[in-house]
């Protein structure tokens, strides 16, 4: 069997332990990683606070160049990468070949911004005690950064912990998700072509009980987490000294008005509330409909969802592929079951076969059921009736979550309300809140996180502002 080894301070390693990772769809044996000794994640450890220096004076050129070589590299394997995201994680081929692309644009976007990343110079003559001054502030790393991913985007998450890290000059150690980290170690071959400096990043596939020790390292000053809300909450509780930035759960709702576009809506909602077998944070959840198109929308929305592809992840054609185990789908076919029991209707779907959920409709669902208070993610949406925009956004906004929105509208009015009222982090108007480009800010607030990826937005996170004061100038 294909162990794959992981990558300590650069280099490929082995270590005395292994991993299996098995097909979520049929239990097939995918591949192996190798799991690094404690000792060797204190190397790693070691050796990116020894390089953080080195590695913050790096040449923007050099950073920008590796960061586009990624990039290039990813392209030129997407369809080998594509292949591998799907066998680990159970993804449709459809949603890995766009996964694959989205790291290759979020690679090229990190090496685009790298070159923008300058300073600001500000003139402090604005008061006569600042004549002669020039303030100029510029960005500098925390230090090494501690990306920690989950196994929805094992590819493209990982992307947004790496590339914004490099962007900046800090190393960057990633622990991957146990359940998929073949994509994130690929990803290391590639990185390993750059000639970064030693140190500069680390690989390590680690069971989640031997995170605590890497979070708690004080070496590590930058921890980027991406998961459920109450293990992202704990690590900030942990270590509040630190720089952390938290992307977390949802339970995303999309508000269909009575102006909107009904089959437009209908195709988009069902699609994305299926699309990673529902494993997206921004996955559609929450339907809320409009009194008057209640009843034709549901109509259109049942029939697609009833009309998507499940099955194999290797099929052409398969839309909605496993959860992430048997387990996973379990849990979410208990909260159908539950929600039903307590007065729900089930318009579609309900079933489950192994790892397999079928695409659930539900309605008329009491508002304390957890699949309309807590985050599903799973392939289940449950609509809802609102009588107004007044009602539609305050549901929206009942929520522990609040990460992002999509608001079906054809009101320009309507739109701007939305952006002004709806507490999340993004609005997305005319489309699903699934809609994601990867170098806008993205995150959200309450318990869907704190700080922001996108690039940019996380080089800013990952960074703190120095201000040099200049004297004695003539302005």
């Amino acid at each position: 069997m294909d162990v794959r080894p992981f990558w300590l301070a650069g280099q490929a390693a082995t270590g005395e332990d292994e991993i299996i990772v098995t097909s979520p769809y049929d239990d097939r044996v995918v591949g192996a990683a190798a799991v690094p000794t404690p000792e060797q994640v204190e190397r790693a450890v070691a050796a990116a606070d020894a390089v953080r220096r080195t590695a913050a004076a790096l040449p923007v050129h050099t950073r920008a160049e590796a960061l586009a070589h990624v990039s290039r590299r990813l392209a030129e394997r997407a369809a080998e990468v594509a292949e591998l995201i799907s066998a680990e994680n159970g993804k449709p081929l459809m949603w890995a070949r766009a996964e694959v692309a989205r790291a290759v644009s979020t690679f090229r976007f990190a090496a685009e911004e790298t070159r923008r990343l300058g300073g600001e110079m500000m003139r402090l003559d604005t008061e006569p005690a600042g004549e002669g001054r020039l303030a100029l502030v510029t960005r500098h790393p925390y230090g090494p950064v501690l990306g920690i991913t989950p196994f929805n985007f094992p590819l493209n998450l990982v992307a947004h912990k790496v590339a914004p890290a490099i962007a900046v000059g800090a190393p960057v150690i990633i622990k991957p998700a146990p359940a998929t980290p073949l994509s994130a170690l690929l990803l290391g071959e590639l990185l390993a072509e750059t000639g970064l400096p030693e140190g500069m990043f680390s690989i390590l596939p680690l069971p989640n009980e031997r995170a605590a020790a890497l979070v708690e390292d004080p070496r590590l000053p930058v921890v980027s987490f991406t998961g459920s809300a109450p293990v992202g909450f704990m690590i900030a509780e942990r270590v509040p000294r630190k720089h952390v930035t938290l992307e977390l759960g949802g339970n995303a709702a999309a508000v269909v008005l009575a102006d909107a576009d009904l089959e437009w809506a209908a195709t988009r909602i069902a699609l994305y509330a299926n699309y990673q077998a529902g494993q997206s944070c921004i996955a559609v959840q929450r339907v809320l409909v409009q009194d008057e198109v209640y009843d034709e929308f549901a109509d259109r929305l049942v029939a697609k969802v009833k009309a998507l592809v499940t099955g194999d992840p290797a099929d052409e054609r398969t839309q909605v592929g496993p959860m992430v185990s048997e387990q996973a789908a379990r849990r979410v076919e208990q909260w159908v079951r539950e929600a039903v029991e307590a007065g729900g209707r089930l318009l579609a779907g309900g079933g489950r076969t192994g790892a397999l959920v079928e695409p659930t409709v539900l309605a008329d669902v009491p508002d304390d059921a957890r699949v309309c208070r807590e985050e599903v993610f799973g392939p289940v949406l449950v609509l809802r009736r609102v009588a107004s925009v007044d009602e539609a956004f305050a549901v929206v906004n009942d929520s522990a979550y609040g990460l992002q929105a999509g608001v079906f509208t054809t009101s320009l009015a309507t739109a701007f309300r939305a952006a002004k009222e709806l507490e999340v982090g993004g609005v997305i108007i005319g489309d699903v809140p699934s809609y994601r480009a990867d170098q806008m800010p993205y995150g959200g607030v309450k318990d869907s996180g704190m700080g922001r990826e996108g690039l940019r937005s996380a080089m800013e996170d990952y960074t703190y502002p120095r201000t040099t004061v200049l004297t004695g100038l003539t302005l």
